[in-house]
């Protein structure tokens, strides 16, 4: 903006000595200097004013403080530039034929040419401002043309920044039909200023709406030197920061003059680039030096994306540059119709012998048929314009009024203007918005009156576009969306493919006929243009620091996480009962592991379990059939039976070990076991002689009785202060949950094992003592030899227990108990069976006292 700057304080400074005036008289002032411009009026009640670019060039003299003025040369005729000029005219034309607006009014104009320039568009302005007169009276009304109430233009956002913020001192209305930098919305610099068309700040959105659509995440852009590039690029850039979805690969600032070292540059940025988008945001004349560049290198593959300036540019739609610009897409002024213009256009025609003040229509009369009026200034092949040539074999481009754009903008600018002054005269006397709500009369009207109308403007066009402006003073945001078809002949056809719209959100609202849109690619589909492919479910995006947030590297999702969409930013854990799919794409339950009665070991220890139930069971029938026999009798048959129940019991309460932990099989299983085994060892009594006959039957019993209650209170107090109960326990497997039972209490768990543990070595001691006692049927040996199993298997389940995981350490206790409970039934009852069933010679008083006396 620093270049601009020193433009506008040259300008002020020439335009301060141009518009001097000096008070001649007291009551007249005179205009010491002219400006010469190429201009058009036409007489009214009203004037309105416009600012056009019919010459796209101009060589202007330098300034100097000479007392002769120097006029400014204007070159290079834009036909199109002129038809914008001529829907102007066209609209205040209609306007006054029209008897429902501003009757009983004659609406005129005042149209200059910029040529290109700041400082002749500046020129024109202040022309406008001031008006044409070269001497008026002071405090009277001027004779001649009356002074504009409104301006239509400018076409350039930097020259309309100019001209705003100097009329803007004078409250005069500006109403621009193309100039669309975001910064024109600002209020507090630029509170006189309107136009049709939507600012940069939506078509920058529009076009991010466009890329997200098609997923092109990676772009480059290329803006021209002035404010209308170098706004957008800052909003561009803030939007897309905003966003967070996708991310400029080059942001590149386009020269004005031909630099071909630095155009050379940009266009190898783009052959290099793995971006396969290119946005740009410049003038035609941009355009036309960076795609001879283009061609040069011969940069293919490229998805261009247009801004409203060049999207219907026809200069750049040339069988040439065909192959690299076909399939491109555009942004687009909205198309309207303007019934008529046709015909206005054709009936157009000079005055030979008119003044400069209509030389617009001379400068197009005498372009289009290649002849002059002043013969002096024919050069070779010209002829002399007679003024009555056919205006049907005008340029093709210039009378193809099927593509109205800038003209519909132009259009709906002339009509804004006129709806304001129509509404301000409808006015009744005492409802006026003015001091005493008075209103005003034609005669004394001012631009900051006509202003306060402007502002709440809303119309409908014949088209059916409503036309009204926001705080702001932008219109109703709409673009088209446009495509470069590429016919078989290799001309280019501009297509209207969508539009974009506010919707009545806030947002943007975007709709494509994509069937409609030609790609210039093999595939005939879009081009992808991504720095980095989309990171699947189950991954997530990793970003570097030096890179863009489009360029990243996807990472796995570690175990227990997952992403169920594309390009997460982080994995999420599962839930405490779930692990992550092996995609790690979604959650899964996690499996489940205990002690089962359906795998093949808890199949073995349930049938081994049932067995020893069931030997027992037959055991117990053989002593109960045999119980009147010695061998049953001896050391007390009670115990033998007591034995054989408690044997059977600890084989069943093996299986509240199988199966998935419950509370009450939590509960259960220790309690019942360490009864079930007391209540054995307590049963195992030693036979001998005189030393143990005063432990007779009574005893007995109510040793077993003491002994199984102190383990029934240990297992009680145990139950009440911490019970067991189920337990998840995730720690052995990520992705599997052991179900087993917390023992709650380890040190009651301790006791209630010591406690066996010390009963089966007190029965150890006991029966080795009486191990060589010859009388009866003596069991000690037996006893001593089961205890010995006994100890042995619960010695060595100590350390297998701690050591075994999950469900493994309930096979390993039940291995235990099965263990040690064969050990006992088959040391203490095996021999006995063996006795009754196939020595039953053996199982007499007389045999076995025999035997022992032998001993």
């Amino acid at each position: 903006m620093g270049g601009f700057q020193n433009t506008f304080l040259l300008l002020s400074v020439y335009f301060l000595f141009m518009c001097c005036v000096t008070l001649s008289l007291p009551s007249t002032c005179d205009l010491r200097r002219k400006f010469y411009l190429n201009e058009m009026h036409k007489s009214g009640d009203v004037a309105l004013g416009g600012l056009f670019e019919v010459h796209y060039t101009s060589v202007f003299p330098k300034l100097t403080f000479t007392s002769e003025p120097q006029q400014p040369i204007c070159t290079g005729f834009d036909t199109l530039g002129f038809r914008h000029a001529m829907a102007m005219a066209f609209a205040v034309e209609e306007i006054n034929k029209n008897s429902d607006l501003l009757p009983n009014l004659t609406l005129g104009y005042s149209l200059y040419d910029n040529c290109g320039a700041l400082v002749i568009g500046f020129s024109g302005a202040l022309s406008l401002a001031s008006g044409r007169d070269e001497q008026f009276l002071l405090r009277q009304n001027c004779s001649g043309s009356p002074p504009v109430l409104g301006v239509v233009g400018d076409h350039y956002s930097t020259f309309s920044i100019a001209i705003a913020n100097v009329l803007g001192l004078y409250s005069m209305p500006i109403v621009s039909y193309y100039a669309t930098c975001s910064c024109l919305s600002d209020r507090q610099r630029f509170p006189t200023f309107f136009r049709t068309i939507p600012n940069d700040a939506f078509q920058v959105r529009a076009m991010i709406h466009i890329l997200k659509h098609f997923g092109w995440t990676w772009f480059g852009l290329l803006v021209s030197d002035d404010d209308y590039g170098l706004h957008v690029a800052q909003s561009f850039q803030a939007d897309l920061a905003e966003s967070g979805e996708s991310c400029l690969a080059y942001l590149e600032v386009l020269p004005w003059d031909s630099n071909p070292g630095e155009l050379r540059r940009i266009v190898h940025t783009i052959k290099t680039s793995t971006a396969r988008v290119v946005i740009v945001f410049a003038h035609e004349i941009h355009m036309i030096q960076l795609m001879e560049e283009v061609a040069q290198q011969n940069v293919t593959g490229r998805q261009w994306i247009a801004s409203e300036t060049w999207t219907s540019a026809a200069v750049l739609q040339t069988q040439e540059l065909t192959p690299y610009l076909s399939g491109t897409l555009g942004i687009a002024i909205r198309r309207g119709e303007i019934p008529g213009f046709l015909d206005f256009l054709l009936k157009i025609r000079p005055d030979p012998n008119g003044t400069n003040e209509n030389s617009l229509v001379k400068q197009f009369w005498e372009h289009t048929f290649q002849c002059k009026f002043n013969p002096a200034d024919r050069e070779d092949g010209e002829s002399v314009c007679t003024g009555h040539e056919n205006m049907e074999l005008a340029e093709a481009e210039f009378l193809d009024v099927s593509n109205l754009r800038p003209e519909y903008n132009v259009y709906k600018a002339v009509y804004a203007l006129a709806h304001a002054l129509d509404d301000m005269l409808q006015c009744e006397a005492g409802e006026g918005p003015f001091t005493g709500r008075s209103c005003v009369s034609l005669q004394a009207v001012e631009p900051w009156q006509l202003l306060h109308y402007l502002r709440k403007v809303n119309f409908s066009t014949e088209f059916g576009d409503e036309v009204s402006f926001d705080e702001n003073g932008d219109a109703l945001p709409i673009y088209d969306v446009m495509n470069w078809l590429q016919l078989p002949d290799g001309k280019i056809k501009i297509q209207s493919v969508g539009e974009v719209k506010k919707s009545d959100s806030g947002g943007e609202e975007l709709t494509l006929n994509e069937d409609k849109i030609f790609w210039n690619t093999d595939s005939k589909k879009p081009v992808r243009s991504v720095c980095s492919e989309s990171c699947p479910p189950g991954t997530r995006m990793a970003r570097e620091r030096t890179q863009p947030e489009c360029c990243f590297s996807c990472v796995s999702c570690s175990e227990g996480k997952i992403s169920n969409k594309s390009n997460s930013l982080e994995c999420f854990s599962c839930p405490e009962d779930f692990w992550s799919s092996p995609q790690r794409d979604h959650c899964i339950p996690k499996k489940t592991e205990f002690l089962s009665y359906q795998e093949p070991l808890g199949i073995c220890l349930t049938t081994t379990s049932l067995l020893g139930t069931f030997i027992c069971a037959v055991v117990l029938g053989i002593f109960i059939y045999h119980r009147s026999t010695p061998i049953v009798r001896a050391n007390n048959s009670e115990l033998s039976f007591l034995l054989l129940v408690s044997l059977k019991l600890c084989f069943l309460c093996s299986l509240l070990f199988i199966g998935r932990p419950r509370l009450w099989t939590c509960q259960l299983r220790h309690a019942v076991f360490g009864i079930s085994f007391v209540l054995c060892v307590s049963s195992s009594k030693p036979g001998g002689g005189a030393s143990l006959k005063w432990f007779g039957a009574t005893q007995q019993r109510g040793t077993v009785l003491v002994l199984t209650c102190i383990q029934a209170a240990i297992c009680i107090a145990w139950l009440v202060s911490s019970s067991p109960s189920p337990y998840k326990n995730t720690q052995y497997h990520n992705d599997k949950i052991v179900y087993e039972c917390a023992v709650g209490s380890t040190v009651g768990f301790a006791v209630l094992l010591g406690y066996i543990g010390i009963l089966a070595l007190l029965s150890f001691f006991l029966a080795f003592l009486a191990r060589n006692l010859p009388n009866n049927f003596n069991e000690a040996k037996l006893i001593t030899f089961s205890m010995l199993i006994f100890c042995a298997v619960w010695v060595a389940f100590v350390p297998a227990y701690i050591n075994s995981p999950g469900k493994y350490a309930d096979a390993v206790e039940v291995f235990a108990i099965l263990a040690s409970s064969f050990g006992l039934l088959v040391a203490l009852f095996g021999p006995k069976c063996y006795l009754i069933l196939l020595k039953p010679d053996r199982n007499t008083k007389k045999a076995i006292i025999g035997r022992y006396s032998k001993s």
